[in-house]
């Protein structure tokens, strides 16, 4: 009897060591780094969210709740699993397929624009719950550049016209731009998009024809059809020539590039995020973030569309994006960055009997100070003209800085009859933004013909 019961007690233990030893090989398995992974130094890492460390034995946490953790080291790949729309032969689908196919630059023309911004677009539609065809609009809309303008002024990734940008309270003034701002921007047209989905009863081709079109239009052409006891769905409606065409131009992006293969070959691009957003503590030049920060001027800008001038805007949210390689240098600096080194400018309309001397009351300065940095000859100045107004001692370093930009040939330009700033821009191999910076532009206006502009033209 002792012997049996002294069997049951080592047979018990033995049970208790085993399931110690499971649970010490999982702890290891779920801990420790994978061979040849050298462990990050925490003071180097720089993660624009706080990693979370999740037990994922704790019976306290249901399953179902856990992150996710993404297999793809190919971003495109992330992106070919979740795509869903149905793709129909349609003839206009096949149109664009052979549109897309003759396009033999499109990869290398679309490849570095992804490498930076798509990663954002695929992360907030996975967020939302969306499509995952919803992240390659900006393909059709503007092949991923957020410096795009069309002929009818609409502008950015997602093309926000300008009377649909003021509708939807989207900022635009002389300092900054949503339209053309990357993270802004897509949130407006994610937000437009799930409305439209919700109003056309959950269609999503619906959606689009009315992103694009317009809903009063869709709404119209739907009531024609149904007032007709003709089907109202997507291919069936009455539509204008480039919304007919819009969604089969979404489908037809989405179906290369889910097949993927030597017709539509796309490089890989790291899974990962491309930038960081960081605080600036105020306004402050974009060259000197850039300097600090130890990345070209070109290469910030590149990430803050949105900004359309030499500095950030006074008023603004206060953050720059940057590659997320600079992001913990660039944070570091700013935050050591004296604030008597910051420069906060004002820009005023000039009022029908103002002058030099009321103005310069006004915001506490000095004549002298005002024609110097408005390069100013005289006391003569016109209402509707504009005035920048540094507010601190530093103001020669700023200005020195914004005209550190203006680097090439100096040429002047007069505008003729049809011109845009798309097409000067495009004309002279320039940036859009600079156009605007350099002459101190409204976007939002028209140029007018005989209007006169400095360019800056580079060398060779």
């Amino acid at each position: 009897m002792r012997l049996v019961e002294k069997s049951k007690r080592l047979l018990r233990l033995a049970k208790h060591l085993a399931f110690s030893t499971t649970l010490l090989a999982v702890s290891a398995c779920t801990t420790a780094p994978p061979p040849g992974t050298v462990p990050a130094d925490p003071a180097e890492l720089d993660s624009p969210e706080p990693v979370i460390q999740v037990n994922p034995y704790d019976v306290r946490i249901d399953p179902t709740e856990l992150p996710v953790v993404n297999p793809d080291r190919d971003l495109w790949s992330r992106v070919r699993r979740q795509l869903s729309f149905e793709v129909p032969d349609h003839p206009e689908v096949r149109r664009a397929i052979a549109q897309f196919q003759k396009q033999r630059r499109f990869a290398e023309l679309i490849t570095p624009r992804a490498e930076r911004y798509l990663y954002y677009l695929v992360t907030e539609v996975e967020r939302r719950g969306l499509p995952m065809d919803l992240a390659l609009l900006p393909l059709v809309e503007s092949s991923l550049d957020p410096f795009a303008y069309s002929y009818q002024r609409a502008a950015g990734l997602w093309q926000f016209m300008p009377a649909t940008a003021d509708e939807l309270g989207m900022r635009r003034d002389w300092w900054f731009d949503a339209r053309l701002d990357v993270r802004e921007s897509t949130r407006y047209a994610l937000d437009l998009l799930s409305d439209y989905h919700a109003e056309f009863g959950g269609d999503w081709f619906l959606a689009l024809a009315a992103y694009n079109g317009g809903k009063y239009r869709l709404r119209r052409a739907i009531a024609r059809n149904k007032e007709h006891g003709e089907p109202s769905d997507y291919w069936s409606l009455s539509l204008p020539r480039e919304t007919r065409r819009y969604v089969p131009r979404l489908l037809a992006i989405a179906k290369l590039i889910g097949e993927g293969g030597s017709q539509f070959e796309l490089p890989p691009i790291a899974n990962q995020p491309a930038f960081s957003a960081v605080s600036t503590g105020g306004q402050i030049e974009l060259l000197r973030v850039a300097d600090i920060g130890g990345m070209s001027l070109n290469e910030l800008r590149s990430y803050n569309p949105g900004q359309l001038r030499w500095a950030t805007a006074p008023r603004g949210s206060g953050e720059v994006l940057v590659p997320i390689e600079h992001a913990a240098r660039t944070r570091r600096a700013l935050d050591q960055l004296p604030r008597e080194e910051r420069v906060t400018w004002e820009r005023y309309r000039i009022r029908s009997g103002d002058s030099l001397i009321r103005i310069a009351r006004k915001f506490d300065t000095q004549v002298g100070l005002l024609r110097e940095v408005n390069n100013l000859r005289g006391n003569m100045i016109r209402a509707g003209d504009t005035l920048m107004i540094p507010n601190n001692e530093t103001w020669r370093d700023s200005l020195s800085l914004s005209r550190t930009e203006k680097r090439g040939i100096e040429r002047r330009y007069k505008v003729r009859s049809g011109d845009s700033l798309y097409t000067i821009a495009r004309r002279f191999n320039l940036d859009m933004a600079d156009l605007i910076s350099w002459n101190q532009l409204d976007p939002g206006r028209y140029l007018q013909p005989g209007q006169s502009l400095t360019l800056y033209l580079r060398e060779g």
